[in-house]
């Protein structure tokens, strides 16, 4: 979130945060929106019923032309009308080493548990399960013989920090579309 609006902010991204919508209150990502002047929107998952919960997310981003997933550990089940409009990145090159409960530090250790070469992020369409959707694009890092989670993370959040904004962009110029399953990239 903090890096799409400095990339905003420094004129690098042709887009605004609308709003930052979380499932907690007492999450770093919270207080950090609120001190960058970001309006902020929490709807507690555990207070709600599920069909709470989904109203209230899908009533928070109204408005949007686009919703962009960070760290957002609940499941938001997509609308038909958001198909194509929302995107997550993940800490892996998907499909592998994601689903319930691949996140952070976890992806990190499953890669170098599976004594993989090369990790990377990915950007993509989100549909209704979790870190699964068409892939809009990935950028890769090597695993060095030497790599913990820590340096491997290192390393992958460096190439977040430009496949989220490219791909936001992408979507801004409308150089991206969601056909059917198939994601179309326009010159």
């Amino acid at each position: 979130m903090l890096n799409l609006q400095r990339h905003i902010v420094e004129g690098k991204l042709a887009a605004r945060i609308e709003v930052v919508v979380s499932s907690r209150g007492d999450v770093p990502g919270v207080q950090r929106a609120r001190q960058a002047g970001l309006p902020v929107v929490v709807v507690e998952r555990k207070a709600l019923t599920a069909g709470q919960f989904q109203a209230q997310i899908t009533q928070a981003v109204a408005g949007a032309d686009l919703v962009c997933m960070a760290g957002f550990l609940s499941l938001w089940h997509i609308p038909n009308e958001w198909r194509g409009r929302v995107i997550n990145i993940h800490p892996a090159l998907l499909p592998d080493f994601g689903g319930p409960g691949m996140y952070g530090h976890r992806v990190h250790e499953a890669v170098l548990a599976a004594k993989r070469s090369t990790s990377g992020c990915t950007v993509h369409f989100c549909d209704n399960d979790y870190d699964h959707g068409p892939i809009i694009l990935q950028r890769t890092v090597p695993v060095l013989p030497d790599d913990t989670a820590d340096t491997l993370a290192a390393r992958v959040f460096e190439q977040e920090c430009i496949a989220y904004p490219q791909a936001v962009q992408l979507f801004a110029d409308r150089r991206i579309e969601l056909s059917g399953d198939q994601v179309i990239i326009r010159q």
